[in-house]
């Protein structure tokens, strides 16, 4: 069938797809597990059981991602290879966008970006904060290591109660800066502040940080377009957040549906490529 297995092995969820020799999309999903290759193996067999297909239906499987360093050998027998995440990042970004050239960026774990396009991927830099900083903070201040749960408190949050803006630090305007623009995360801190205005603050910082990063990144590369991934990206407040960042700098953020899975499908790409 020349099915080729994608897989993003990060530090705290494996993300697999298989994708056909027409490069289409057959399956994607997730896993997460306390060991990286526990984690790969358990989302192989969970995708071959999802797509009634057998070992001998892969032709392939391309492993990337930090976990991917525990994995030795071939898997399963099969032609396993393994590739930079910055290679398949930006070979993902560009095929689920249909761009030639752009800034590619994750907010996974942390936070990286690289430029993709005719001059080829490399990687511009990144940030340690991303979604880990969001699960280990929500974790010390709620107890809670659900990322779902997190964004679901952060709806019902209100940012005027830990954040400072401009507006209220300076009676003069700034040129270049609206009235609305954060001028300090978690700077306000009312002590009335709920742990729903915290957890909103929380995810404003971190996704105002990715997307200041972003428009560095972009201004680097002399490009006004981002096109972000990576698990925690795919939350309503990524869009939300990033979309204010990019009204401000004119930066388009682009977030694709398979956002999540970008990494991974460049893995499989790249083995198409070959």
């Amino acid at each position: 069938m020349g099915i080729v297995l994608g897989i993003d092995i990060g530090s705290s969820a494996t993300k697999i797809v298989a994708m056909d020799e027409s490069k289409i999309i057959l399956n994607s999903l997730k896993v997460s597990a306390s060991d990286p290759v526990t984690a790969m193996y358990g989302a192989i067999g969970k995708l071959l059981c999802e797509e009634r297909m057998q070992i001998a239906d892969v032709e392939a499987v391309m492993l990337t991602g930090m976990g991917a360093s525990y994995v030795e050998g071939d898997v399963y027998g099969l032609p396993t290879t393994k590739v930079t995440e910055f290679d398949a990042l930006g070979t993902g970004g560009l095929y689920l966008t249909g761009l030639e050239e752009t800034v590619v960026g994750s907010i996974g774990t942390g936070t990286v970006f690289v430029y993709a396009g005719p001059e080829g991927i490399w990687h511009i830099g990144g940030s340690a904060v991303g979604g880990g900083t969001l699960v280990g903070l929500s974790s010390r201040l709620f107890g809670i290591r659900d990322v779902e749960v997190i964004a679901d408190m952060a709806e019902q949050g209100n940012l005027k109660n830990v954040d400072w803006g401009i507006a209220e630090l300076s009676r003069d305007q700034m040129e270049t800066l609206p009235d609305y623009a954060t001028s300090s995360n978690l700077g306000k801190m009312k002590s009335t502040a709920t742990d729903e205005d915290v957890a909103l603050g929380l995810m404003n910082m971190i996704f105002q940080t990715a997307g200041t990063l972003a428009v560095f990144a972009c201004r680097n590369v002399n490009l006004k377009r981002a096109v972000i991934g990576g698990s925690t990206a795919t939350l309503n407040q990524a869009r939300i957040m990033l979309g204010q960042v990019g009204e401000l700098y004119d930066i388009n953020f682009i977030i694709p549906k398979e956002a999540a899975f970008m990494t991974a499908i460049g893995a499989a790409l790249l083995f198409q490529a070959k």
